[in-house]
């Protein structure tokens, strides 16, 4: 995955927004995504939900009060047209919605919706990487701490490595290779560290090394938000 392209005026994460209403639109209700055996409906009542239902947001990340998060989304999914849920994304956050405070776009957004965008895109047959904006790569490396939540679980060490060195260790481990010179180093252009480090080890263009025990532990071991 590239990420050569000169930066917008527009802000990566603007135009991304609207690269992923446009992969919606082009791949309609039904057409399967990466993310969990959602459909497309499924996942644009998600980032409609996630924006514009505050009250249903905590369930995203905390497991105990998901069932109301996914109840929320399943009845938006049902009662809202497709194409409206596409355009209300594709406008934005509701007013009310802490989603429009100045600054959250880049905060919440750029992991966000880059991942849902390469969630269609990958999982429609002969997909190919695509080339991402260098300002959305800068900002979406910022951002890539939060595979620390992500990963938190995984019993191995795991480094995050760019082709230009820079790295960033998301998982202190519990297990072999932690603290010891050992563990994992996931080795990728940014785009597919994000992805990777999200749950799509499947479609992420990454290598690993590392010892054979730590790689074999890590591999074993599921994750995904």
């Amino acid at each position: 995955m590239s990420t050569d392209s000169a930066p917008s005026p527009a802000g990566p994460v603007r135009l991304e927004r609207r690269a992923l209403a446009d992969a919606l639109a082009a791949a309609g209700p039904d057409a399967p995504t990466k993310c969990g055996g959602w459909t497309a409906r499924d996942l644009a009542a998600h980032l409609v939900t996630r924006e514009g239902r505050p009250d249903a947001a905590p369930g995203i990340l905390l497991s105990p009060l998901a069932f109301y998060t996914e109840r929320v989304r399943r009845r938006t999914a049902a009662a809202v047209p497709f194409d409206e849920l596409v355009k209300r994304f594709r406008e934005g956050p509701p007013k009310f919605s802490p989603h429009a405070l100045p600054g959250v776009d880049k905060i919440a957004n750029a992991a966000e919706f880059f991942v849902h965008h390469e969630d269609i895109r990958r999982a429609r047959p002969g997909w190919e990487a695509r080339e991402i904006p260098a300002d959305l790569a800068e900002l979406l490396w910022t951002r890539i701490k939060i595979a620390r939540f992500v990963l938190r679980k995984v019993q191995v060490e795991v480094t995050l490595v760019q082709p230009d060195g820079r790295s960033v260790r998301v998982s202190g481990g519990k297990g072999s290779g932690s603290g010891s010179g050992g563990g994992v180093r996931v080795h990728g252009a940014v785009g597919e560290l994000v992805l990777w480090a999200l749950g799509r080890t499947d479609v992420a263009d990454v290598r690993l090394t590392g010892d054979t025990d730590s790689v074999k532990t890590l591999t074993e071991t599921g994750w995904g938000l």
